[in-house]
This record gives structure tokens, sequence and C-alpha cells, in this order.
């Protein structure tokens, strides 16, 4: 396998985490680089380690994995999104609902949302393990890498767009993590 091929691959990993990790700076209080490195770490971690743990997993697995993974990251991703989209419907006249630092950057929250987006890079090392020459060390460690930079770009990406719309920021945030899950579990159901 190529290193362009691993870098598709990484890009199209990365697309869903880089959807939440945007979604999230639109709801964040305040951003700064310490909150993108935080994301960046914890996608881009989950995005490197998965592949290796399928990897090693191989296919003595696959089949109990790829059964439920869709439903652990729709389950997961509408669990947080519909909690935003309850929080905005709450907040008292129509004050934007902006999330402190200590709320979204909870490592239960975060751990969350980074296996919710790198469940599908599970299954990828796993197709690895059946992949004839694939060096599992190097293809995990640029997907991990374009994980890292797409999300930690993500939440700044969202914070700059929230700031021109935050009445709505909260709604629109739940409501593309409820998406994303949705569009997970379809795509796994039936293509």
């Amino acid at each position: 396998m190529s290193i362009w091929e691993i870098f598709v691959i990484a890009v199209s990993l990365a697309m869903d985490a880089l959807a939440v990790a945007t979604t999230n700076g639109l709801v964040l209080k305040n951003v700064n680089f310490k909150h993108a490195c935080i994301f960046g770490l914890y996608f881009g971690g989950f995005q490197f380690a998965m592949p290796v743990i399928g990897y090693f997993c191989g296919s003595l697995f696959s089949k109990y994995i790829t059964m439920v993974d869709h439903w652990i990251a729709f389950g997961l991703l509408s669990l947080i999104g519909g909690k935003m989209l309850w929080d905005s419907f709450q907040s008292e006249g129509g004050e934007p609902v902006l999330y402190e630092e200590s709320k979204i950057l909870a490592p239960k929250n975060m751990t969350m949302l980074a296996v919710a987006t790198s469940i599908d890079a599970l299954a990828v090392g796993i197709s690895f393990a059946l992949t004839e020459g694939c060096n599992i060390w190097l293809s995990s460690a640029i997907i991990g890498t374009v994980a890292f930079i797409l999300s930690f770009l993500g939440v700044i990406a969202g914070r700059k767009i929230g700031s021109n719309f935050q009445t709505y920021a909260t709604r629109i945030g739940g409501s593309v993590l409820i998406i994303i899950g949705l569009r997970i579990l379809i795509t796994d159901l039936f293509f």
C-alpha cells in the first residue's frame, strides 16, 4: 500500500473527527491553542490507536466488531448531540448556550467523542491485517497525524464560524453530531 493511498484513507477517516471538532469549536465558550491541541491529541491519538488494535485483533474479532461499530458510534454521537439540543431549548430568553471548557473537555466526554469518531479506523486496521506488506506503524502514524491536524483546525474554524451566529451554534452543533451518527449507522447498515 502506497503512502498516497494511506493518506487518502487517513483523510477519509478524519472527516468525522473534523466535523465533531468543528462542532465543538462552535459551542466552546473560549477557544484557545490548548483546547485545539486537546481535541487534536484525543482524536489523533484514537485514530492512531484504533488501526493498531484492529490490526492485531485481525480477523479474529472482525465479525463481532463490524456488527456493532456503527451502533456504538451512532449511540455516542446521538447522546452528546441530543444533550446539546436539549440544553439549547432549555436556555432562558434565547441566550446562546456556550459550554465551559470543563464540560466539553472533560475526559469522559472527549473519550466518547474520540471513540465514536475512530471506530471505523478499527475496521480499517482489520483490513490492514489482511493486506500483504502493510506497515501498521507507519499507516497508523499517518492516520493519527492527519486526524490531529484536521481536528486542531476544526476547533479553530468552529470558533470563527460560531462567533457569526452564536445564538444557533448549540442547535447546529447538536444536530450535526446526530446527523454524523445517523450517517455512520445508515452507511454501515445499507452500504
